[in-house]
């Protein structure tokens, strides 16, 4: 790229400055062969009017002794005649009788000038010969030549042409040296962030680990320039470095959980068959017990459904994922049809507004999770009696999926921790507000959220939304209702009528 910016650079430098030097020494040549005729022809008209004055008075003395001075003083031969042809004076070797004289000689005497039409340039090297009639009118009395030297203006044209030559060839020097100097300016950066790539992509596992996520086979070579191929390739080997990261990520949380739930599973087992064998003083125990295996049980299933999440966020994040839609008003009328009896058993009135469809850039389950988690903690911490709204809207180029409560809400000074991974608010939920896992045997198994933790909840269900948010390029907000309540807004990209993301 480099040597292919700076070639076009130095053409494109060479094609202004040829743009102003070639018509400068066009105009310089011209302007010098221009002077030799003005000098030539003002000593013709000197040479006529002499030659016409000695036609009239017989005496040509005068005309012969000026030939002959000019000749001696500036070297150029001069031959005059009279209208019958007679040489009155011939300088300098030449003669009337030459061919090529007499054809300028017989055009002058029919009053026709001869005078050379020819640009001199350095390398010119013949005499001009200039004729011009002698006489007034059309009565002509004689004709005059004379054989110009042609060196010194040819020297005076080298002189300028060599002068032109020279500004043109530091204009040219300037020109390399700026070109040489914005290539680099233009490539370094390249360079830099290639470096960048190469020093990032050592930093992370090798690519070869998941031979799955390596580059498909068949894929075209990226054509470019080679600094940009470099970079492409760097950006490449890193995307696909990253992703091997996080599906190691995401493995190392499954298996964790999968290994944990072994011992977990025969825990349990023995806990309840040491139940029979206890006192009836051990009850609260053995409750606080199966309880703790409970909440250790879902919080497993929350760090896995987090590692999930972050991992789909991470491939959204170095790939393309704008080919996912679907319908948000679909997703929220399901939602609000798998909810609402849970939330009737609760004691909480759940209701979804979903007017006109609304395509989001997600896929169902990633929508449909995002509303399990939002719907899920509004129930649970709302109380009995709450109203709980779910709605769907259009809000310039997000779709949005809106969770309104009247509950308790949530300080403002805890709303900025809401989606920090395992915090739990100061307050603590009331006595009567019940969970929906416990309420209904149809109430889907998601991670709660920390809005009001309490000791049922693990503190990841905001987690895992913004993160599943965050890699579609949307965003969760929390806001304080009014008059009272929780506001929380889910906002994902949505299409364009063109089937675009907006």
């Amino acid at each position: 790229m480099r040597s292919r910016v700076q070639a076009t650079l130095l053409l494109f430098g060479v094609l202004v400055v040829a743009a102003f030097a070639v018509p400068l020494l066009l105009f310089t040549a011209s302007d010098r062969t221009q002077q030799l005729v003005l000098a030539r022809s003002s000593d013709l008209d000197r040479f006529a009017t002499l030659m016409d004055h000695a036609a009239a008075t017989g005496d040509t003395s005068a005309i012969i002794a000026e030939a002959r001075r000019y000749t001696l003083l500036y070297g150029e031969s001069i031959v005059v005649v009279d209208a019958r042809r007679t040489p009155v004076v011939e300088t300098g070797g030449l003669r009337a009788s030459s061919p090529a004289i007499a054809r300028l000689l017989d055009s002058a005497l029919r009053n026709q000038d001869a005078h050379p039409t020819g640009t001199l340039r350095p390398w010119s090297h013949d005499d001009r010969m200039f004729a011009e009639p002698a006489g007034t009118g059309t009565q002509v009395s004689g004709a005059v030549l004379i054989r110009a030297s042609v060196h010194a203006a040819v020297d005076d044209i080298r002189v300028r042409w060599a002068a032109v030559l020279a500004g043109t060839a530091l204009v040219a020097v300037a020109c390399t040296l700026l070109a040489r100097a914005a290539t680099r300016w233009v490539v370094s950066p390249l360079r830099r962030l290639d470096r960048a790539v190469g020093e990032l992509t050592a930093g992370l596992p090798s690519e070869h680990t998941l031979p799955r996520l390596a580059a498909r086979p068949g894929t075209p070579p990226a054509g470019g320039p080679p600094e940009l191929r470099q970079l492409a390739s760097g950006f490449n080997r890193m995307a696909r470095a990253v992703r091997a990261a996080l599906e190691q990520q995401r493995r190392l949380v499954a298996d964790t959980s999968h290994q944990m739930r072994n011992p977990m599973a025969a825990l349990r087992l023995r806990v309840d068959a040491l139940h029979t064998h206890l006192p009836p003083s051990a009850d609260r125990t053995y409750q606080g017990v199966t309880t703790e295996l409970d909440r250790l049980e879902t919080l497993l299933d929350d760090m896995l459904t987090l590692a999930t999440a972050e991992h789909r966020a991470g491939e959204l994040a170095v790939t393309n994922g704008s080919d996912a839609s679907c319908d948000a008003s679909e997703v929220v009328l399901d939602r609000h049809r798998l909810w609402e009896p849970v939330a009737r058993q609760a004691g909480a009135r759940l209701t979804a507004y979903a007017p006109a469809p609304v395509f989001a850039v997600c896929t169902e389950r990633e929508l449909a999770q995002v509303a399990d988690v939002l719907v899920d903690n509004a129930i649970k911490y709302a109380g009995r009696g709450a109203a709980i709204g779910l709605r769907c809207s259009a809000e310039g180029p997000y779709a949005v999926v809106t969770v309104t409560d009247d509950g308790p809400g949530l300080p403002p000074a805890d709303l900025r921790h809401a989606t920090t991974r395992f915090w739990r608010a100061s307050r603590r939920p009331t006595p009567d507000k019940a969970s929906p896992a416990s309420a209904s045997p149809v109430a889907p198994t998601v991670p709660s959220g920390p809005e009001g933790d309490g000791p049922s909840g693990t503190g990841l269900g905001l987690a895992i939304v913004d993160e599943l948010l965050t890699g579609r390029a949307g965003r969760l907000e929390l806001a304080a209702a009014r008059p009272r309540g929780l506001r929380a807004r889910a906002l994902v990209p949505r299409l364009g009528p063109g089937g675009d993301p907006r």
